[in-house]
């Protein structure tokens, strides 16, 4: 009999669990059968285990999109380039029209008009300044007019980024 006030020593509850029938044995099987049990519970139960199932499905189809996206775009091989050098080469033969560009002004209908032979129409360019040089219609660099055997040329001093043919073209 023991006082529900009293501390019970460790050989005191050793001996009642002996007497219950149970051993320190039993009740660590009983702690290992226990977690066994958690640990092979179905996956909703455990968030974590979801999650992880979760995570490989994801990777999954990952390398299923991958697989897909390799049988799209083939690897590139000699064959391969072979066909766009060509492509290239074609290309290259495309006639395209330069044209130099002396300057601007703008008229009225009627000073068009009144234009005739020997008359002097002014222009926004000063002499000695660079020319516009237009592939197209599209200004992509600027250059100073030459003669070369009796006839004008026009030498590239400065080959035009995209920001600065925008600025121009705003003039």
């Amino acid at each position: 009999m023991s006082d529900t006030n009293k501390p019970e020593d460790e050989n005191t509850r050793h001996s009642d669990a002996t007497e219950q029938g149970g051993s320190a044995a039993d009740d660590w099987a009983d702690a290992f059968a226990e977690q066994q049990a958690e640990d092979s519970a179905a996956p909703e139960d455990d968030p974590w285990a979801a999650a992880m199932a979760e995570q490989g499905a994801a990777e999954e189809s990952d390398s299923d999109q991958q697989a897909a996206s390799e049988s799209v775009f083939q690897p590139l091989t000699e064959e391969a380039t072979g066909g766009e050098r060509r492509d290239l080469d074609m290309i290259m033969e495309i006639p395209v029209t330069l044209s130099v560009e002396l300057g601007r002004t703008r008229l009225t209908i009627r000073e068009l008009l009144d234009l005739a032979k020997g008359s002097v129409v002014e222009l926004e360019g000063l002499a000695g300044e660079p020319m516009n040089i237009l592939i197209n219609g599209y200004l992509i660099a600027q250059g100073e007019v030459v003669v070369v055997d009796d006839k004008y040329g026009i030498r590239v001093t400065d080959i035009i980024t995209p920001s600065e043919r925008i600025h121009k073209l705003n003039r």
